[in-house]
């Protein structure tokens, strides 16, 4: 283990739940004041419809999609991660992830809904703390040690 490992701890289940909420509010800001402009006081009468129409699948699906991958391609975290410290990294060497990381790590943000989000829960009985979308994608979540859960290690040197 070198000396960036060892000052290195995976990020636990609460603190990425906080992480979450935070990340959600930056996502409804983004997102509510279009669909607003777009469909008015309405739009939150919509019945059982998933998808109001094409501006809403945008703001509500693409353009959320298209924000979490610049960021981890970009900065490695989304707005909920860097409040807590915390980047995404390639769980094999601790670089930065690669497009196609960012984006399989994305889709398998759906995949880690099935059964009553057991995808997302996992990250409290796994060893890196990693969720299936992690797996998925091969990356860890990390932040600097501050006490909390073991130390990092990858598999091979960046």
């Amino acid at each position: 283990m070198d000396r960036q490992e060892a000052e290195l701890e995976y990020v636990g289940f609460w603190w990425r739940v906080w992480a979450s909420l935070i990340d959600t509010v930056f996502v409804l800001l983004i997102t509510v004041p279009p669909m607003m402009a777009v469909y008015g006081a309405n739009y939150w009468d919509a019945g059982d419809q998933l998808v109001r129409g094409p501006a809403e699948f945008f703001f509500s699906y693409v353009l959320p999609a298209v924000l979490f991958i610049v960021l981890w391609r970009k900065l490695g975290a989304t707005p909920g991660k860097m409040a807590i410290g915390a980047t995404i990294v390639d769980a094999r060497t601790g670089a930065a992830p690669s497009l196609t990381q960012c984006i399989v790590r994305y889709v398998g943000y759906y995949v880690s809904l099935i059964g009553l989000f057991i995808g997302y829960f996992w990250v409290g009985i796994d060893s890196r703390k990693q969720g299936w979308h992690d797996k998925m994608a091969g990356t860890v979540v990390v932040r600097r040690r501050g006490g909390g859960t073991r130390p990092v290690q990858f598999e091979q040197k960046r």
